[in-house]
């Protein structure tokens, strides 16, 4: 069984924990409820842009100080951004967990936010955005997600737009902050060698600036009612990047599991019978998947393949046709359990890592209101019967009512795409 801690402080910050005898590292996450959902189409980047301007230096420290620091005694510091969520976390030995524990909190309380230093890394993160722009793999991704949740704040890129990224300025980057990152917004995520209590009192001791609270004011998406619709991207490219999917069910809902299922299923690995069907048998794509990609509350579910264009219209009839299949005849109690199985794999494979384990305890959390206990999933996902993947089948793998993207070149025709 997990042994797990939890504290809620007078300030409203979450403490979690979970103490792993056997390791004599840490892995530490300072979470906020915030990502680019939480962003309007004049801003939208902040949250991403302020990630990176944490590590610019604060009052205190320079840029050059905080990553020393930590490198100094062996640990490292990095930070990420999604649609909901905004993480900076450290690695290291026990011995060095109050060192990390300080320069986190620093960072985060008192960001120096130097307009020369927003002007530099405005730069880099225009670097950034124009390498999703020319990798297909990652754009075709950014564009689904646009298509699918359009009219919600979902559908904006994480890293925003050209036009956003060079106007923030110092002044529009602390008042972001200031709305968005208050006490109630945070969680304090660590595994490993750690211990509950001092935790707890790292937390007083160097949270001493006043953060307030955070409205809650994020725009939730209703699944609509949809039919069929394609986009065509055009780039100079040498293969066909397709994804054809549609909105489906989120953390809060208990039909996730069923749908992750499904995914297994469908794309997942190479016995799944998108891989089986479409490249091994016909040897017509090097990349074919499934993919569920959550949220709150909703997940982006599709099938993603690329392939030369000559293939791509016979790739797409055989996924379509492996669609009726799952939909007409139910699988078999032994493809089931395989699935099962290769669920319940990568979920207890993915908790090898330290890292693994503060991010699942910190986005338990944040979606369920508590560190839901491994064996509780693994109970869910061995419960789920064929009738409910044929249920869930049915619901989703209609390609009548899927979005579909295509990025191509320019001259290329496409005949089942439509």
């Amino acid at each position: 069984m997990n042994q797990y801690n939890k504290t809620i402080l007078p300030n409203g910050i979450r403490v979690l924990s979970e103490n792993i005898p056997y390791v004599n590292s840490f892995s530490l996450g300072f979470w906020f409820n915030v990502g680019s959902r939480d962003e309007d189409p004049a801003n939208n980047g902040i949250t991403h842009f302020i990630e990176h301007m944490l590590f610019k230096g604060t009052k205190k420290r320079t840029a050059l100080k905080i990553a020393t620091e930590i490198e100094s005694c062996g640990g490292y510091l990095n930070a990420f951004t999604s649609k909901e969520h905004t993480c900076y976390y450290g690695r290291g030995l026990a011995n060095h967990i109050e060192k990390t524990f300080d320069v986190l909190s620093d960072m985060i309380q008192n960001p120096s936010l130097k307009s020369i230093e927003i002007k530099k890394e405005a730069s880099v993160i225009i670097d950034e955005l124009n390498d999703v722009q020319d990798n297909p793999e990652e754009l075709i991704f950014e564009k689904f997600e646009e298509m699918i949740f359009a009219g919600n704040s979902l559908s904006y890129p994480i890293i925003g737009t050209a036009e956003n990224i060079l106007l923030f300025s110092q002044f529009d980057f602390f008042n972001y902050m200031k709305e968005k990152y208050g006490f109630n917004k945070i969680i304090i995520a660590a595994s490993g060698a750690v211990d509950h209590k001092d935790l707890v009192r790292l937390t007083d001791k160097y949270f001493n600036r006043d953060l307030g609270v955070s409205p809650s004011r994020r725009r939730y998406f209703n699944n609509p009612t949809y039919n069929s619709k394609v986009e065509f991207i055009e780039k100079e490219i040498q293969q066909v990047h397709a994804v054809i999917g549609k909105p489906s069910y989120g953390f809060k809902n208990e039909k996730r599991i069923n749908t992750a299922l499904l995914t297994q299923i469908l794309g997942e690995g190479s016995s799944s019978r998108l891989f089986q069907s479409v490249r091994e048998r016909n040897g017509i794509a090097y990349q074919i998947n499934s993919f569920l990609n959550s949220f709150y509350d909703t997940s982006a579910f599709g099938v993603y393949l690329s392939t030369n264009e000559k293939m791509v219209d016979r790739a797409l009839s055989i996924i379509y046709r492996e669609f009726k299949k799952l939909r007409s005849v139910k699988v078999s109690e032994k493809e089931l359990d395989k699935a099962k199985e290769a669920l319940k794999g990568n979920i207890l494979l993915s908790l090898e890592s330290t890292s693994n384990r503060m991010i699942r305890m910190a986005q338990s959390e944040f979606y369920y209101n508590r560190i839901v206990p491994t064996e509780e999933i693994i109970k869910k996902i061995d419960g789920v019967t064929r009738e409910q993947i044929i249920d869930i089948a049915n619901e989703l793998l209609d390609e009548k009512t899927m979005f579909k993207i295509i990025i191509k070149s320019k001259d290329v025709l496409l005949k089942s795409a439509a």
